[in-house]
């Protein structure tokens, strides 16, 4: 059984016990959290779109993703930047999905 859940702007396809990162949420470690916005189930008798569906999942990291580079540059301007940037992510375990 899987679903597609839609958080932080983006979709993901999860099952029960897999690890998650998303945008990051305001949830301490070790709380749990719902996603409410279930784009699709799949599970025994085939895919269902269930308005009423819910993904339990469990806050377990609060972190950063690898540096990243930005150059900027204009040719023959003499211009030349260069910035990094560290998007912050929330790692979630998801426990279980109800139907």
């Amino acid at each position: 059984m899987y679903a597609v859940v839609k958080t932080g702007g983006k979709q993901y396809k999860v099952a029960p016990g897999d690890l998650l990162r998303v945008e990051k949420l305001d949830v301490p470690v070790g709380e749990t959290v719902t996603l409410d916005e279930v784009v699709m189930l799949s599970g025994e008798n085939g895919v269902d779109l269930k308005p009423e569906a819910k993904v339990v999942a469990e806050v377990t990291q609060q972190s950063r993703h690898k540096k990243i580079r930005v150059f900027k540059m204009k040719r023959r301007k003499n211009y030349h930047r260069t910035y990094g940037h560290r998007q912050h992510y929330t790692e979630l375990r998801i426990r279980e999905i109800q139907a």
